[in-house]
């Protein structure tokens, strides 16, 4: 993982501290809040545990809509902070479970926001730790490689696997995720229901947003803001 100072640990808790609200869902491509702040997704198989890092981040315990049922997000859902940051929670992929059709539509709302979204700052695609990366997981990271969007592996439910197994899965995804140039060489080990990792993701998004020249305050607080206004 990553080397973070004091001052960016410090970045990443202030930066989620504040008051986040939901903004809209999106089950299409018109529908999608329009292009402004920068936007941070998180994609991953169902039930790998976006909704529950989303709160874990946000430290709201129901701001995402958390389900043991897979496949329960269907759309985008979008969320905003007090600064220029929104977070993007996409719908799961590989449920065996769901229909085709519901299966294709949710997929291509997927691939397609990825390839048409300039605002995306980064896809944080998340592994479950206990199980490391899939044949399903392929298809979201081919379409981020193609696309050149910059992702990063993020590790959940590291607290339900042992520290020797779970040192031997991060190098093994590590080294697997070396073969894609878009993507970030490095991983965040995660859990939701300690808070283990979740300050180095914080870190993580507010040197991102940092290098990207992102600016926090009452003007950027204030696009956010507009976001919100559009989709009442």
């Amino acid at each position: 993982m990553g080397d973070f100072s004091a001052a960016e640990i410090e970045a990443g808790r202030r930066l989620f501290a504040g008051a986040w609200d939901f903004i809209s869902a999106a089950g299409g491509l018109d529908s999608v809040p329009p292009m402004g702040a920068p936007e941070i997704a998180f994609a991953g198989r169902s039930n790998v545990g976006k909704s529950s890092l989303i709160n874990a981040l946000t430290g709201r315990r129901a701001l995402a809509r958390t389900s043991n049922t897979p496949g329960r997000t269907q759309e985008l859902i979008f969320f905003g902070g007090p600064d220029r940051l929104v977070l993007v929670d996409m719908p799961g992929y590989g449920y065996a479970a769901a229909a085709k059709s519901k299966v294709a539509a949710w997929t291509d709302l997927i691939h397609d926001y990825l390839r048409g979204r300039a605002t995306l700052a980064r896809v944080y695609v998340l592994i479950d730790a206990r199980h490391g990366l899939k044949d399903v997981d392929d298809a979201i990271l081919d379409t981020l490689s193609k696309a050149a969007v910059s992702h990063e592996i993020v590790l959940t439910k590291c607290d339900q696997i042992e520290e020797a197994a779970l040192a031997e899965r991060t190098e093994a995804v590590k080294a697997a995720v070396r073969k894609r140039p878009a993507a970030f060489p490095d991983l965040i080990a995660t859990s939701a229901r300690t808070g283990a990792g979740i300050d180095l993701l914080r870190a993580a998004i507010a040197r991102l947003l940092a290098e990207r020249g992102a600016k926090t305050g009452t003007k950027t607080g204030a696009r956010t803001n507009d976001l919100r206004g559009r989709q009442t």
